[in-house]
């Protein structure tokens, strides 16, 4: 009998690091994302157009005022110099993290992991570059979090796939799937999405676990650039401008036999009919974020999930953005009549990528968008959350934490916010 066929058996009685046993009052878990980052696997435009410390910040501080973001707010992450040479690129985070969680579950119960998609930077596995794909699911997944599974033997990770894991091919989809398959901490359903309960009846929790890149890339949709202010400009001034594009949906990426609409079919039946006190939904793309530049992906997410989010689940959580942001919709935009508290919507993707806020965007969104929130964000750091379902209080809490930039995977806690049970 294997860790991952006896979830009931796992969380009848739960083992903490320091020995305490905790009962099922309270479910706690690590949600980290875009954990799968390392300089030796560079993107192919940092190979065939290699950049120097100063110019790569350089191109970054054009991109960042090509976006209309402002100059005051700009900055970058680490810099990594490939030993021998003056070409640089993006540090990664993923140990500082890795090791970050490993101290703080010395503290706090980690019970398990969810883990938010883009598990494998830039092309995902059968990436045609000449490496081993075993060797790199071995460094850029398990690697970073051997620290937390030394401490933490039995720890399962739930993992997500987001858009750099398709990359490539459907083959390397499954190769990484194959892989989770195989290692005792990590577990990923061979068709990318799936669903698992935690916890003793009448205190558990159902965790539906979305392929988000499937259900996006089975949508007809545009990229379009903000405004100078940071606000969204109408599809049909895009279109006469010559600003909106079509979004690129490799034909390996595109659906097959309507296997989108099953998702979508599958989450709708699975969250309306589930018995457990808890549902919460995880993927890798946001429905709502400060970004700036995944804000189309958000409009036809929120198209097609959002009314059964904010009818039966408790939280949405996601990554894609590599920050820490927290949000909420009050559901009022596709339940008119809601009556049920706002839904949290926590963004963890800074595991080991950085990325800035849009300020202006994030300013535009709020004006805009009467049932949206920002509750907090930090931008440019490493970082993850840790949820804590308490069924004393009925309450969702999360807190955010960070690590600093010398790597050395101290925990530096940031905030903590509390959420009430809202599903039925």
């Amino acid at each position: 009998m294997t860790l991952k066929t006896t979830h009931a058996l796992f969380t009848a009685l739960l083992i903490g690091s320091a020995g305490s046993v905790y009962a099922n009052d309270t479910i706690s878990f690590l949600a980290f994302g875009d954990g799968g980052y390392h300089p030796d696997y560079p993107k192919t435009k940092h190979i065939k157009k290699p950049k120097n410390k100063a110019q790569f910040i350089a191109a970054e501080k054009a991109e960042w005022l090509e976006e209309s973001r402002p100059i005051e707010e700009f900055n970058h992450a680490p810099i990594f110099v490939y030993p021998g040479t003056e070409i640089a690129t993006e540090d990664t985070g993923a140990a500082a993290v890795g090791m970050a969680m490993a101290k703080l579950c010395e503290s706090k119960s980690c019970q398990f992991g969810i883990q938010l998609g883009d598990n494998i930077y830039p092309d995902g596995a059968d990436a045609n570059d000449g490496k081993d794909d075993q060797k790199r699911m071995d460094d850029l997944i398990l690697g970073p979090l051997k620290p937390l599974f030394r401490n933490n033997k039995d720890l399962v990770v739930y993992s997500a796939l987001g858009n750099h894991d398709w990359k490539t091919s459907r083959k390397g989809v499954k190769l990484q799937t194959e892989w989770m398959a195989k290692q005792p901490n990590f577990h990923m359903d061979k068709r990318g999405y799936y669903s698992y309960t935690i916890g003793a009846v009448g205190n558990e929790v159902e965790f539906f676990v979305l392929d988000t890149n499937m259900l996006l890339s089975g949508q007809h949709y545009y990229e379009i650039p903000l405004k100078e202010d940071g606000s969204e400009q109408g599809l049909a001034s895009a279109l006469a401008s010559g600003q909106a594009e079509v979004e690129d949906i490799e034909v390996h990426e595109s659906p097959v036999n309507g296997e989108d609409h099953k998702q979508l079919a599958w989450l709708a039946d699975g969250l309306k009919n589930s018995k457990a006190k808890w549902k919460i939904v995880y993927g890798h793309h946001i429905l709502w974020s400060i970004g700036g530049t995944k804000y189309d992906e958000g409009h036809v997410l929120r198209r097609l999930i959002l009314p059964e989010l904010c009818q039966y689940a408790d939280a949405y959580i996601a990554g894609h953005e590599h920050d820490l942001e927290l949000l909420t919709d009050d559901c009022t935009r596709v339940l008119p009549n809601n009556a049920k508290p706002k839904l949290p919507l926590i963004i963890s993707g800074a595991a080991s990528k950085m990325r800035g806020t849009h300020s202006p965007f994030a300013h535009q969104q709020e004006k805009r968008y009467g049932e949206y929130d920002l509750v907090w964000a930090k931008s440019f750091i490493w970082g993850f959350a840790h949820i804590e379902l308490d069924n004393r209080s009925d309450s969702l809490n999360v807190s955010f934490y960070t690590t600093p930039r010398d790597k050395s995977g101290a925990v530096e806690p940031e905030v903590s916010f509390s959420f009430k049970h809202r599903s039925e």
